[in-house]
């Protein structure tokens, strides 16, 4: 974006999600009116402007500004914008506008995503999150217990690897949870006796996913055979990030256990009861046929 008025004020903090058109409120309705987020003035809005006289610009724009929003952001780019940037430069409000063109309602979809995104409450685990079959896989465990291993197993299987050692959650909504890196970490993965590699470089541009929505959450621990679990179907237990519950399960660890296959086997599995299905109970329903 370009700047056109208000560079003083460029380090105004932006804390909603959400960008709003001020439509209504050039027309004198501010009922509502959310003056905390980003002001998008689209071709609606600048072409009703031009078409007010100085003094009804005046009254109109002053009502808003009087506000101060954190910033505007004209999609329409900067032809005829004097007497905004008039306005901006005095309040103090950023004003902006794309430099490339789009339309408006394609620029506020992008921005909002990249709102929701770099806004969202996060918190920090330490573990190895990768993408199996489509699907966001957070595993955990004890330092050594062999996550790295398993991701670099998982990666030469065609899977991807999203963050290891620090995982950043993101929840983006009360359903969905967001799994990434923390930049420094990013496409990197440590591996014990082996040391430090960069999975792109080692491996292509397959090998590494930026982020992806957890769906598993999965506790690599140390075998314990009278703890194993044998049923027929596991119920998954739930672990709770950010208040979005996550499906759980545990995965003992045995010298000659194809852990990797486990994982992919628990992914597809997940899938599966997604889409309604269940193993066991198709079992059962030959088992009873039998009778």
């Amino acid at each position: 974006m370009k700047v056109l008025a208000g560079k003083d004020s460029l380090d105004k903090l932006i804390t909603q999600s959400r960008v709003h058109r001020p439509g209504l409120e050039f027309v004198g309705h501010f009922d509502f009116f959310p003056t905390d987020r980003i002001q998008i003035l689209g071709r609606k809005e600048i072409n009703f402007l031009h078409k007010q006289t100085e003094e009804e610009r005046k009254i109109r724009i002053g009502n808003i500004v009087n506000y101060h929003p954190p910033c505007f952001i004209v999609t329409t780019g900067d032809k005829g914008l004097t007497y905004l940037r008039h306005y901006c430069n005095e309040y103090g409000i950023p004003l902006l506008t794309t430099e490339i063109p789009e339309t408006t309602s394609d620029y506020i979809s992008q921005l909002d995503a990249y709102l929701v995104k770099e806004l969202a409450e996060e918190t920090y685990v330490h573990g190895v999150c990768v993408n199996v079959y489509g699907m966001g896989i957070l595993l955990r465990g004890n330092s050594g217990v062999g996550k790295s291993e398993t991701a670099h197993t998982l990666i030469g299987r065609g899977h991807r690897l999203v963050a290891d050692d620090i995982v950043v959650l993101k929840k983006l909504s009360p359903q969905t949870l967001l799994g990434t890196h923390d930049e420094k970490t990013k496409e990197f993965l440590a591996l014990r006796s082996v040391g430090l590699i960069n999975v792109v470089r080692s491996y292509g541009l397959k090998a590494f996913q930026n982020e992806t929505r957890i769906s598993l959450d999965i506790q690599l621990t140390k075998w314990e055979k009278k703890s194993l679990n044998n049923d027929l179907e596991h119920q998954p237990d739930f672990t709770e990030y950010l208040g979005v519950k996550v499906p759980s399960m545990e995965i003992q660890l045995q010298p000659g256990r194809d852990v990797a296959g486990l994982i992919e086997a628990a992914a597809n599995n997940w899938y599966l009861r997604q889409q309604g299905y269940s193993a066991a109970s198709d079992f059962m329903s030959r088992l009873d046929s039998e009778f």
